[in-house]
């Protein structure tokens, strides 16, 4: 048998890979495009600000200072005035995670499977390196920097770990594109 008959015998036995689904068939990720076109605008409002340093007073000329000075003195006084390590966490957000997230819309869009370890990655990194934290704190920290409404504060910070989570799960086996879930 010659290198050609068996070359093409080896092509023809390969299995096809299945073809990605068009956008409008994979609904979660038309979920995921809204749910992460709204983290970007999160991260400029929220996660910028702590991390330049910007305070977070009711007086100050910032309007993005004073929504976060009024969520932060109602629902989450470690957000309030964050250490360090809150900062760098917010930082996190602001300049790695926000540019990643006009990346994942992209790749959501167009079906690109090669996000799938990235996607992984960010999903792992926000759930053990942003909720672990931060919740332990807000639930069983220092009194001073545990929130006073766990239920407000679920409320505006479980959707961040629990739609990487989601993500996390829609990512698990390869060619994410190529069936709805």
């Amino acid at each position: 048998m010659s290198t050609a008959t068996t070359n093409q015998q080896t092509v023809a036995a390969a299995p096809a890979t299945p073809p990605n689904l068009p956008l409008r068939k994979r609904p979660i990720d038309i979920f995921f495009i809204c749910v992460f076109s709204l983290f970007i605008v999160t991260c400029i409002i929220s996660d910028a600000i702590p991390t330049l340093g910007i305070p977070q007073t009711a007086t100050t000329h910032n309007l993005f200072a004073q929504w976060n000075y009024t969520y932060s003195s109602q629902y989450d006084p470690l957000y309030e005035n964050p250490p360090i390590w809150l900062r760098f966490i917010t930082g996190t957000s602001a300049f790695i995670y926000l540019p990643f997230y006009v990346l994942l819309i992209v790749c959501l869009s167009k079906g690109y499977n090669w996000i799938q370890l990235y996607a992984v990655i960010y999903a792992t990194m926000i759930i053990s390196l942003t909720g672990i934290p931060i919740f332990g704190v807000e639930f069983f920290g220092d009194v001073a920097q545990r929130t006073p409404q766990p239920f407000i504060f679920l409320l505006y910070n479980g959707p961040y770990v629990l739609i990487p989570l989601l993500l996390l799960i829609r990512m698990r086996k390869p060619l994410p594109f190529a069936r709805k879930f």
